[in-house]
């Protein structure tokens, strides 16, 4: 039961604190996403993401701090095994997975709903 309440503060924290980041700055909203996910490999880096996921569970590997660090993690892979050249493809290798999930079922809710923009 503890495992979902600390998913649930830690990524309700961070969803509130990206919130008055966006209220209380004039950063736009994909600047803040990439500062999300710099921070999660920055994070990722020092070795704390891990002792940090292990607490939150999904609060904190569902977020784009958690794609930061599936991007550094799947570097540092892949510069053990590859060299330099894993330096500019573990990130692409390591999150490909979940960026293709995002791009097909963001295509067939496309499908399915009705766009409400006005062009």
């Amino acid at each position: 039961m503890m495992d979902y309440v600390n998913a649930f503060w830690v990524g309700g924290l961070i969803c509130a604190l990206v919130q008055i980041l966006m209220e209380k700055t004039k950063m736009m909203p994909g600047r803040i996403m990439v500062l999300l996910v710099i921070s999660g490999a920055v994070i990722s880096v020092f070795g704390l993401y891990e002792p940090f996921q292990e607490y939150a569970g999904a609060g904190a590997s569902v977020p784009l701090l958690g794609f930061g660090n599936v991007l550094m993690k799947g570097v540092k892979e892949a510069v053990k095994e590859q060299g330099l050249l894993g330096l500019f493809a573990g990130g692409f290798k390591a999150g490909a997975v979940g960026t293709s999930a995002a791009l097909i079922f963001g295509y067939l809710a496309s499908l399915v709903f009705k766009s409400k923009m006005n062009h």
